[in-house]
């Protein structure tokens, strides 16, 4: 039921770094800045890097590639306002500002998700079903997956946001984070929520459980087929193969999951650190993780630089 005799809000105000002191706060702003500025750089290198070497012009780089845009757009979304709230505690933003904001986080946060199981979908293919690849994951397939995932997070976005903002809110407007995150601003609601949560809870577990348990899935049988490969050098170039990959999984889902798929937690510190992890860290670690770990790339690289590849 609604609160009586309340006072609507127009806008909240972030909370975000203001617990520490200000030169933890100014060290903590250039952390960030140029974990955003490699992260820009990165993500910026692997798409040329890819577009300009035909040898990369395959499902498992385009995949890659769109990933990347994904990611660029999702620190977009995120770290300028994390950036602004380290140096200037309790900003404010403005209603429709905030729901603009959650938008576009939610919806490339969804799609990357799907995009990382259409990932791993394709190693499945390629290792388990090597014959049928060029079929199966042929150029048009590639395409629809791809399209489906932005889908996913396009109508995700839509429904979270229509159904979260139609809320009125109302009291206190400080939220102990540092930008607008479903669980923090549905405190503020003056309405019952209950029918908000649950479908919140349906959209998490059709972004974070669904693809989790389809790429455990896939990799189940990948590994059970990579285990029958007699040759112990075929073995290891096939795990080498989804070793990246399996890599960035695990740290993208356990920190989501964490947050959005645990009861409701008082340890806003806690959240905004672990909130870090996945906004700040997990979207460099994609480009460093397929770079660093992948010999191709990084001769690929070297060749782009106009330098000798390494040997």
């Amino acid at each position: 039921m609604p609160r009586p005799n309340f006072m609507a809000v127009t806008e909240f105000t972030f909370e975000g770094f203001s617990i520490f002191e200000w030169h933890h706060r100014r060290i903590l702003f250039v952390v960030f800045l140029v974990l955003y500025l490699l992260t820009l750089a990165s993500n910026a290198i692997i798409l040329t890097v890819i577009r300009l070497n035909h040898q990369f012009h395959t499902p498992m780089y385009f995949f890659l590639s769109v990933l990347s845009i994904s990611e660029t757009c999702y620190t977009v979304a995120i770290i300028p306002q994390m950036l602004s709230s380290v140096l200037s505690p309790q900003q404010t933003i403005s209603i429709p500002g905030c729901a603009t904001q959650f938008f576009f986080y939610l919806t490339f946060g969804v799609n990357n998700c799907f995009l990382l199981m259409f990932m791993g979908y394709d190693h499945y293919v390629v290792i388990c079903r090597p014959l049928w690849y060029s079929v199966i994951m042929g150029k048009k397939a590639c395409i629809q997956l791809a399209s489906g995932s932005w889908s996913i997070g396009l109508s995700t976005a839509i429904i979270q946001v229509s159904s979260v903002f139609s809320l009125p809110f109302c009291d206190a407007n400080l939220i102990s984070h540092f930008f607008c995150d479903i669980r923090s601003i549905m405190k503020f609601a003056c309405a019952d929520t209950t029918i908000k949560e649950f479908i919140t809870l349906l959209i998490s577990l059709r972004a974070l459980v669904l693809p989790m348990v389809l790429i455990l899935v896939s990799y189940v049988l990948t590994v059970t087929t990579i285990l029958k490969i007699v040759s112990a050098e075929g073995r290891r170039k096939a795990f080498a193969t989804c070793a990246s990959h399996l890599t960035v999984v695990i740290v993208h889902y356990d920190c989501t999951s964490f947050i959005y798929l645990k009861p409701k937690s008082q340890n806003s510190l806690q959240d905004r650190l672990i909130s870090v992890t996945y906004t700040v860290f997990t979207p460099l670690l994609n480009p460093v993780v397929y770079s660093l770990r992948n010999k191709e790339v990084k001769d690929a690289l070297l060749r782009t630089l106009g330098r000798k590849p390494l040997s």
